[in-house]
């Protein structure tokens, strides 16, 4: 298998940043280059559940989110991904399964590294190695492989 891009898809959780040593691993093996992403929180997806003050609230929390994960995006790079030759940042709005999936094409990666399980279930480190939400849609809709990391193994 020939692996030129890898798309690295992280909610900055405990749990997904446990694949930094695969993905550099992988980079390593196939001087490849890495597209690490992070996709933003869809709040107008909830609706229902909140009420927003107004569209310019909702654009400015957005924008702060993406800022705040750039920087956290970065401190990763300089701290975790030395040896990754080739390094991106990719960081969008959305559905998350929707715009990996979506990356997967625009990145035309390879090959796509993430944890079974992120955000929301870093308590179930050691404990379960249940597949959340977004790696089962990934799993059963990826047109690349898919290298699945249980946080508990890592």
């Amino acid at each position: 298998m020939e692996v030129q891009t890898i798309l690295w898809p992280t909610d900055l959780s405990r749990n997904s940043l446990k694949a930094a040593r695969h993905v550099v691993s992988l980079a390593d093996k196939y001087q490849a280059r890495v597209v690490l992403m992070y996709v933003g929180t869809d709040l107008t997806a909830m609706t229902g559940a909140y009420s927003y003050p107004s569209a310019e609230h909702l654009r400015h929390f957005q924008e702060w989110e993406l800022d705040q994960a750039k920087k956290q995006m970065e401190a990763i790079c300089d701290q975790n991904l030395k040896a990754c030759p080739f390094m991106s940042l990719k960081l969008v709005q959305g559905d998350p399964a929707a715009e990996i999936l979506k990356a997967i094409q625009e990145e035309k990666a390879d090959i796509v590294v993430l944890t079974a399980h992120g955000r929301g279930h870093d308590d179930l480190d050691q404990k379960s190695a249940d597949f959340g939400s977004v790696a089962r849609k990934i799993m059963a809709q990826s047109t690349v492989p898919v290298h699945l990391i249980t946080p508990m193994a890592s």
